[in-house]
């Protein structure tokens, strides 16, 4: 019996190990959403696959749904966002590891976020610059992740930042943005 392979990009957004040499991948992708993947003997030295599946990477993932979930194919590795920050600035590691943290805590299951996958590799690429203002940078995508999934409505006051193409050159939130954030984070739960 074959089954289909999805190739698709994926943010690595966590994982923990299974098994002895095995390990279980919390997987962003563009086309499935978030999702658990399994990769099998990745933490063996001789494997291949070992590299290109680190937290904060940017990889190109072959998914093969089976009866337990999902399994890795195959994973190329694309960039590491974290290693690719400059080791001297904590600000842009912090800043990516806010991101993260952000999808983690507000995405569940496989619902596909093209969008919002364009805009969390924009964040991320975004904070590896040290000329940036970080906690603006989190901010400003905290506000666009809440709005994309339905948690913040549009209104004359956030329109700008939902809707401006170069959404990291504005300036910080206003007191009207931050209070939306804070209310949206209440209302989800999560």
């Amino acid at each position: 019996m074959s089954h289909k392979i999805y190739t698709t990009e994926a943010i690595v957004c966590g994982s923990r190990a299974n098994n002895t040499s095995d390990k279980a991948f919390l997987l962003f992708t563009r086309d499935a959403g978030m999702l658990w993947a399994t990769a099998r003997s990745v933490r063996e030295e001789r494997s291949r696959q070992r590299y290109a599946l680190q937290d904060f990477s940017l990889i190109k993932v072959s998914l093969i749904r089976g009866k337990s979930g999902w399994r890795i194919g195959s994973a190329e590795g694309e960039l590491n966002y974290f290693r690719g920050a400059r080791s001297d600035t904590r600000e842009a590691r912090a800043a990516i590891a806010g991101i993260v943290r952000l999808l983690r805590q507000f995405l569940h299951g496989e619902i596909s976020h093209g969008t919002l996958f364009d805009d969390t590799k924009l964040a991320l690429e975004k904070a590896k610059e040290e000329s940036l203002q970080h906690s603006d940078l989190l901010d400003i995508f905290s506000l666009r992740l809440l709005h994309i999934l339905g948690y913040i409505a549009v209104t004359p006051e956030l329109e700008g930042y939902i809707t401006a193409q170069e959404w990291w050159k504005l300036p910080s939130l206003s007191e009207t943005a931050s209070a939306a954030i804070e209310k949206a984070k209440q209302v989800s739960h999560l």
